[in-house]
């Protein structure tokens, strides 16, 4: 046995049999937590129940953030493809489409605040016309 794997196995030994079935599941991977949990539900529902809500809890199925996959697609666009024509035309078709999405982005913004504006004088309107009314005076019926 390696060094490494006496450790593993000295470390099994000394967990519970939860412990050891969780090790056991997360060396199989997310397919045998998901047929597990799955199992759980046939058999008793309870048991799916908690390792649904494990599984969420512990946000061992989430791991892969979709930043990271964001960040590698952008990283995969800025590598060269070889064809400077086509790098060039790409280069200027993303900086074309970056310069419209701000452009919008800021249009939006011109947008909402001509409208706040506008219910602001709206509202202003109406408290003056409110205020240029004559108020009656109250009589009390005695």
């Amino acid at each position: 046995m390696t060094p490494a794997a006496t450790a593993q196995h000295a470390d099994t030994q000394h967990m519970s049999w939860l412990g050891k079935s969780e090790a056991w599941l997360d060396s199989k991977g997310k397919g045998a937590w998901i047929a597990a949990m799955v199992l759980g539900f046939v058999f008793f529902w309870p048991v799916g129940l908690a390792l649904l809500f494990y599984m969420i809890w512990s946000k061992e199925m989430f791991k892969k953030s979709h930043r990271s996959c964001g960040r590698s697609r952008r990283m995969h666009m800025m590598q060269s493809s070889g064809n400077t024509a086509f790098d060039s035309y790409r280069d200027e078709t993303l900086r074309r489409l970056e310069d419209e999405q701000r452009s919008f982005e800021d249009f939006l913004q011109r947008l909402r605040e001509a409208k706040d504006k506008a219910e602001f004088d709206q509202f202003m309107d109406e408290r003056a016309k409110k205020a240029a009314e004559p108020r009656e005076p109250e009589t009390e019926d005695a």
